[in-house]
C-alpha cells in the first residue's frame, strides 16, 4: 500500500506527518510525506519556529512525485490540519489528479477544526471550506464529535443523534466516517468511544479515558484507521485494531509522564495490537 500524506511536520514531538508516518511504516505501508509546515514544535506550546510552506511549493513537491510516475500507485491520499485555503486547493487538485491516474485510490480527510473543550482553533474560513468543498470530495472522514456537529449543523450527544449526524455527513459525499471521540451521557464513567460507519453498518468501541491531553493522537488514529480500512474494507476490524493501538500508545505516554507521544516506544502496539477491546455493532 502507498499513501500520499499531506500534513504538517515538526522536529520536536509528534503531530501531523511527524505522528502519522512512523505508525504507517511500522504496519508495512509505504508513505510519501508532503509537508505543509516545517515547525520546531507544535503550536500548543505557544511559541515555535520555522516556516509555513507556501501552497505553490507544496504543489511543486506533489508535481515532482507525479513526475516520477507515482500517481497510478497511490492507494490513499491522507490530509489533516489545513492551515490555509490555498493548501486545500492543492490537496483537492492532487486528489483529482491521483484519482484520474488510479480510480481505486481513496481520499481520507481528517477535518481538523477544534474540539468541544476549546472550540475552533483554526482560521474562521477553514471550517466553512472543509464543510463546503473538502469533505464532499472525501471518501473517508475522521472527525471528532464536535467537528461532526459543525459539518452537519447538528449537536450530537447521544448514540442515536451521533448516528443521525453521521448519516448527514455521509450524504455530503464520504461513504465512511470514523467519529474519533463519542461522548454521551449514558456511557460508563471514565470511558470514551469511537464509532465507525460505512455502507455495511455501524460499530462502536469503548476504551478507558486516560487523564491526559496528547497532541497528535488524532493524527495517529486517522492514519491507522485509514490504512487498516483501505487494506481490508472491514470497518469493524479497522476500528478494533486502531482502538487497541492508540490506547496503548496513550497509556505508554501517560505512564512516561512526558508531554509528547511516546511514538517510537509504542511501535509494537501498531504492528501487533493486543485487540483488547470489544467492537459492538450498533446498526
Amino acid at each position: 500500500m502507498k499513501v500520499l500524506s499531506i500534513q504538517s511536520a515538526v522536529a520536536y514531538g509528534h503531530v501531523g506527518n511527524s505522528a502519522a508516518v512512523f505508525p504507517l511504516q511500522r504496519i508495512g505501508v509505504e508513505v510519501m510525506p508532503v509537508y505543509t509546515v516545517n515547525f520546531s514544535n507544535h503550536t500548543g506550546y505557544g511559541a515555535w519556529r520555522g516556516p509555513l510552506i507556501a501552497p505553490t511549493d507544496v504543489a511543486d513537491v506533489i508535481s515532482g512525485i507525479e513526475d516520477r510516475g507515482a500517481f497510478p500507485k497511490v492507494d490513499v491520499i491522507l490530509s489533516g490540519y489545513q492551515g490555509s485555503e490555498g493548501i486545500a486547493d492543492v490537496i483537492l487538485d492532487a486528489v483529482a489528479r491521483i484519482k484520474t491516474a488510479n480510480p481505486d485510490a481513496i481520499y481520507s480527510c481528517d477535518p481538523v477544526m477544534g474540539n468541544a473543550k476549546s472550540g475552533c482553533f483554526v482560521a474562521p474560513t477553514i471550517p466553512v471550506l472543509l464543510r463546503d468543498r473538502v469533505v464532499p470530495a472525501a471518501d473517508l472522514i475522521t472527525p471528532n464529535q464536535f467537528e461532526l456537529g459543525y459539518l452537519t449543523g447538528t449537536e450530537p450527544d447521544s448514540l442515536e443523534s451521533t448516528l443521525e449526524s453521521v448519516d448527514l455527513a455521509r450524504g455530503m459525499g464520504p461513504r465512511t466516517v470514523l467519529v474519533t471521540s463519542v461522548e454521551r451521557p449514558d456511557r460508563a464513567d471514565g470511558t470514551i468511544e469511537m464509532l465507525a460507519v460505512d455502507d455495511d453498518g455501524a460499530w462502536i468501541v469503548e476504551t478507558p479515558r486516560l487523564p491526559m491531553k496528547a497532541n497528535g493522537s488524532g493524527d495517529v488514529t486517522a492514519a491507522l484507521f485509514t490504512a487498516h480500512y483501505r487494506r481490508t474494507g472491514d470497518a469493524s476490524g479497522a476500528l478494533a485494531r486502531t482502538a487497541s493501538s492508540v490506547f496503548d500508545l496513550l497509556a505508554t505516554t501517560h505512564e512516561s509522564g512526558e508531554r509528547e507521544l511516546r511514538l517510537v516506544e509504542s511501535q509494537e502496539a501498531y504492528a501487533n495490537p493486543r485487540m483488547q477491546f470489544e467492537v459492538r455493532r450498533v446498526r
